[in-house]
């Protein structure tokens, strides 16, 4: 009898401890998490990127703190009221469409992050009434095929350095030829437009090159006519 009965227990505790197995085994794969979504990457100025920000923006007397290459409160009103003037949204973020409207370089990594949609103000958040008229206008013009607003002209690193050697030539510049468009760069810049009866400006576009005799790429012809399409038609009358 005594054998039986320890036969009987010892099934039991066996069985009891496949079930146990299998129940941690179950509980196991059924708390498994999902594997994480990969999170978009958040666009970040560089400390430069934000010290030639604040000296432009001094220079445009939007900014009267100093060049640190940090935020502040006052730095933050400071790029609010530029993105105001300049039809982007006033977040008072150094954000990629900024930069880019303040012709600052970005750097490889954030050229792959997109700009946002949201960088950019609507007017009929402003303006309820004027953007009515702008709906109304979009919609009689829209079956002329207008064409769309070509990407801000970019000149390469190649045709910056090219550029930095006629004006230190020309007693423009007396910086290093580094391919970047630096403070240095855009002052001289605007010497050699204003002795050549260039329009006024600090950047180096299509017409500077041009005007240099530095060539344009295949690429930067096709902005150039798209522009050149994009103006026409924006300034076709209207019937």
């Amino acid at each position: 009898m005594r054998k039986i009965f320890l036969t009987i227990s010892v099934s039991m505790f066996f069985v009891a401890g496949i079930y146990a197995q299998g129940s941690s085994t179950s509980t196991t794969t059924e708390t498994t998490p999902a594997t994480a979504k990969a999170r978009k990457p958040s666009f970040r100025s560089t400390k430069e990127q934000v010290e030639k920000a604040q000296s432009m923006l001094k220079e445009k007397k939007l900014y009267s703190g100093e060049v640190t290459g940090k935020s502040s409160p006052e730095w933050k009103t400071a790029v609010k009221n530029y993105q105001g003037e300049n039809g982007l949204t006033k977040s008072g973020s150094l954000n990629r469409a900024t930069l880019e409207k303040m012709a600052i370089e970005l750097t490889e990594k954030q050229k792959l992050i997109p700009v946002s949609d949201s960088s950019f103000a609507k007017s009929s958040s402003e303006n309820p009434a004027k953007s009515s008229k702008a709906m109304s206008s979009s919609t009689s013009s829209s079956s002329g095929d207008k064409p769309k607003k070509p990407a801000p002209f970019r000149a390469n690193e190649e045709q910056i350095k090219g550029a930095q050697k006629i004006l230190k030539d020309g007693k423009m510049y007396a910086g290093e030829e580094t391919g970047k468009l630096d403070t240095a760069t855009r002052d001289a810049l605007e010497k050699y437009k204003a002795a050549n009866g260039l329009k006024a400006s600090n950047t180096l576009n299509a017409e500077t090159l041009e005007k240099m005799g530095i060539k344009l790429t295949d690429a930067q012809k096709a902005n150039v006519a798209a522009a050149a399409a994009y103006a026409a038609g924006s300034a076709s009358p209207k019937n």
